[in-house]
């Protein structure tokens, strides 16, 4: 998709009152409830764990001052395609989910014209595009055979390879060239970024969650369609209330997983971030089946360019 479809128009962001910054951040300001659907409330507002909102109000009541997003592990399946397009499905089942980002910087709440939202998230069976099966921590598949009886003994020579458990650090190459649920969409004039999505399944270790990078300062090559140069200035996951993953883990094709899912008090990484929680509702009506909205702030330092985690 070419870098006009995005919507609005990149602009010179005007300092914002508080009203105007309340609506940009998507109201994620104090007081802020989730959408309840069927008598239970698919997502607690964009706050953190604690309950502390994404948007707070300083001592004068006046200044707003936005919280500038934790970075979290990349992960093992981070592939710098780069392609630009706002439909990221290719055709892959699932509970359509349209995920709208809103990127600011976090030490004035503007919004970020034409900063670069790049996500990547596996299928309702737990897989990402480049890799098979029900991908685990550091790219490989859940073991077969008898379990091993008995305690070990002696004591383990060498040293240990690999990733950490829970998808933290590493990197594993692909083993194909399939790009389903990977996209970048370019931030409008307001410093939204929206794509077109399924929502995500799960795998060993992990509880539901969508990968994110922030670009700043790079371009769009209008023949390729991809997104190049800029620096990535912020690398996080965004997370799902228990309450709507209990509902979506009902429908088909995710009741198909036989993987046991790993909730959000049982995930390290969302554990150690305290934040990332996306505000969701249905599009039509109650039914979660036929599609839902997803909203979440990115407060963002545009000239940070952290190390990988």
């Amino acid at each position: 998709m070419a870098e006009s479809e995005t919507r609005g128009t990149p602009e010179r962001p005007s300092r914002m009152s508080r009203r105007t910054a309340l609506a940009a951040m998507g109201g994620a300001g104090l007081g802020t409830v989730g959408v309840v659907a069927g008598g239970v409330a698919l997502a607690g507002g964009a706050q953190n764990r604690t309950g502390t909102p994404v948007l707070t109000v300083a001592a004068d009541g006046r200044k707003p001052a936005c919280v500038l997003s934790p970075e979290t592990t990349e992960g093992p399946y981070y592939l710098d395609y780069e392609m630009v397009r706002r439909d990221i499905t290719e055709e892959r089942p699932g509970v359509p989910l349209i995920l709208r980002v809103t990127v600011v910087d976090n030490a004035t709440c503007r919004p970020l014209p034409r900063a670069a939202v790049d996500i990547w998230h596996c299928d309702a069976g737990g897989v990402y595009s480049g890799y098979e099966g029900n991908t685990l921590p550091g790219g490989g598949t859940p073991p077969t055979g008898t379990p091993p009886t008995g305690a070990p003994t002696g004591a383990p020579t060498g040293t240990p390879t690999g990733p950490p458990p829970g998808g933290g650090g590493g990197h594993a190459e692909p083993v194909n060239d399939l790009t389903f649920l990977r996209g970048v969409q370019l931030a409008n004039g307001h410093g939204v970024a929206e794509l077109r999505t399924i929502f995500p399944g799960w795998y060993q270790g992990r509880a539901l969650h969508i990968h994110v990078k922030t670009h700043v300062g790079g371009t769009v090559d209008r023949a390729k369609k991809t997104y190049a140069g800029g620096h990535v200035s912020h690398t996080g996951q965004f997370f799902f209330a228990e309450d709507l993953a209990e509902q979506v883990a009902k429908l088909a094709p995710y009741k198909d997983n036989t993987v046991t899912r790993v909730k959000l008090d049982e995930d390290g990484i969302y554990q150690q971030a305290g934040s990332g929680l996306l505000t969701i509702r249905p599009v039509h009506g109650n039914r979660i089946e036929r599609g839902l909205l997803a909203t979440i702030t990115v407060g963002v330092d545009p000239s940070a360019t952290p190390d990988p985690v």
